[in-house]
């Protein structure tokens, strides 16, 4: 299948520190390329994958599962560590549940973690329901383009494919559990007014971390994908700001598109 205008994996060679941004369930690589593009430019480094089954159509993402999901996140993980010294790992909605896991499993190879409107659980009245209606009913209303600011739209599905979104259930279930293994500095950027992940999925997240050094910033003037929204410079300048911070508190070089020296 051809993929969706702007679904198109992204990745940049820069500098010594990386940067891995992860997008969310049901999108597409669009949603989160212009942070992306941001850090790149500032000469990281960067890896934004194309998760399976996205950014075709809905039906490719029903045969798909988290553990396929995250594969992907892991394999470009171990790529960018290949050839940068220190790697920080991002992400929206799924993509920073899939980018705090990888902190939990991934430990001190991961400098850092930065997630906006991250998920930690599947909300709505017929999700109890999905281990037996996803054998009923296919696919219930996309949650696409949940943003504030006119004009701008989210390359993503119109159809949540119930067989994907039960795995998601799982997934969610299973990094509850181990968020406590989570120790590395948290920056985590949230919508008060967000219509797909509430404010209660980032509380939840913040309270089972066990993450000393966090940062939390509120995004008011966006909605879920605050990545294309109101806010998204500064979710951008946030996360660099939090890169350099935490790269030059190691004694390495303090512009993270700098040479660092490798331990």
């Amino acid at each position: 299948m051809p993929l969706l205008p702007g679904a198109e994996p992204f990745r940049h060679d820069g500098g010594e520190v990386g940067a891995l941004v992860c997008h969310g369930f049901t999108g597409s690589p669009q949603s989160v390329r212009p942070w992306a593009e941001h850090l790149a430019e500032r000469g990281l480094s960067v890896s934004l994958p194309l998760l399976p089954g996205h950014g075709t159509r809905w039906q490719d993402m029903q045969v798909t599962t988290w553990q396929d999901w995250y594969a992907e996140v892991d394999r470009a993980l171990r790529e960018l560590r290949e050839r940068c010294s220190r790697v920080f790992v991002c992400g929206l909605s799924m993509g920073g549940a899939l980018a705090l896991r990888l902190a939990a499993k991934h430990g001190d190879a991961i400098s850092g973690v930065a997630v906006v409107n991250p998920a930690n659980k599947v909300h709505g009245q017929a999700t109890k329901a999905l281990p037996v209606l996803r054998h009923l009913v296919r696919s219930t209303q996309g949650i696409a383009s949940d943003i504030a600011k006119e004009g701008a739209e989210e390359v993503g599905y119109d159809r949540v494919p119930l067989h994907a979104a039960h795995s998601f259930r799982r997934f969610l279930r299973l990094l509850d559990g181990e968020l406590p293994q989570v120790t590395q500095p948290l920056l985590l950027l949230h919508s008060p007014q967000d219509h797909v992940v509430p404010p209660a999925d980032s509380e939840r997240i913040l309270s089972r971390v066990s993450s000393r050094d966090v940062t939390e910033r509120l995004l008011d003037r966006s909605y879920h994908v605050a990545t294309l929204d109101h806010d998204a410079e500064l979710v951008f300048e946030e996360t660099y700001a939090f890169i350099t911070r935490i790269v030059a508190g190691t004694g390495e070089a303090a512009q993270p598109g700098g040479t660092a020296a490798r331990g």
